[in-house]
């Protein structure tokens, strides 16, 4: 097998962790970038702890990562939600989640894509969210996680040539920390969130890996610039009369 390995930020946890699991077992090595080490151990796993809010922590870890790995596939799914209704919305967090959804995006791809071009190959995919299309109380995130696709797209153009494809996984509602710290667990909210979309149930993180698996698959090259909702049908509008 062609050798790959892939940097996933947020690689600790959720989806970034089940996704880091099955790539291992696929053979890729994996660079986890979060503010914490994974809780497993493998020999083909490697961990860099930074901060991705914040910019100089993320260009000295992009400096690390591309120094030692010759970075096949990027991967940003490390993402924050900080709710709040439109009234109590701060410019700060509009900057903050920017950095965290983009900026670090972009130093990040900046310094893997050399040995991609070099390569004629690779492959960079973002986490969305199904909340790029509008959630009440998500003025930053909906806003940041909108700009990923436009960010995404037109990666996907400048990059073409050069053997390297660019899309987007954007979830629903996954079972996941982010999402039971503003849902509780088991709670009568998310029972009733769960009735009300079309497919009946909340997603997993399993179910976000399959989606990015098939970007990340080098067979898949002739899709890019692309965005899959992974949300039971939660994007396609459906109202219930």
């Amino acid at each position: 097998m062609t050798e790959f390995t892939a940097l996933i930020t947020g690689g600790n946890k959720g989806i970034g962790a089940d996704l880091a699991s099955r790539l291992l077992d696929q053979g890729y090595k994996v660079v986890s970038m979060a503010r914490r080490a994974p809780e497993i151990t493998h020999k083909n796993l490697f961990s860099i702890e930074v901060d991705l809010l914040e910019p100089d922590q993320v260009a000295e870890a992009a400096k690390k990562a591309a120094g030692v790995h010759s970075i096949s596939h990027v991967i940003h799914n490390a993402g924050m939600i900080w709710p709040n209704l439109i009234e109590e919305a701060k410019p700060s967090d509009i900057a903050g989640l920017a950095q965290l959804h983009l900026g670090s995006a972009l130093t990040l791809t900046q310094a893997a894509l050399p040995a991609m071009k070099a390569r004629k190959f690779g492959r960079i995919m973002f986490n969305g969210s199904r909340a790029a299309l509008g959630v009440p109380t998500r003025t930053a995130y909906s806003a940041t996680k909108a700009g990923i696709i436009g960010m995404a797209r037109t990666w996907a153009l400048e990059l073409a040539p050069f053997g390297i494809t660019v899309n987007v996984v954007a979830p629903g509602p996954i079972q996941t920390d982010n999402f039971w710290g503003i849902i509780k667990k088991d709670s009568p909210e998310e029972a009733a969130l769960a009735k009300r979309i079309p497919i009946g149930r909340l997603g997993t993180p399993e179910d976000v890996s399959n989606a990015f698996l098939f970007f990340c698959d080098p067979k898949n090259s002739f899709v890019t610039g692309q965005t899959l909702y992974v949300c039971g049908g939660a994007s396609v509008g459906a109202m219930s009369l």
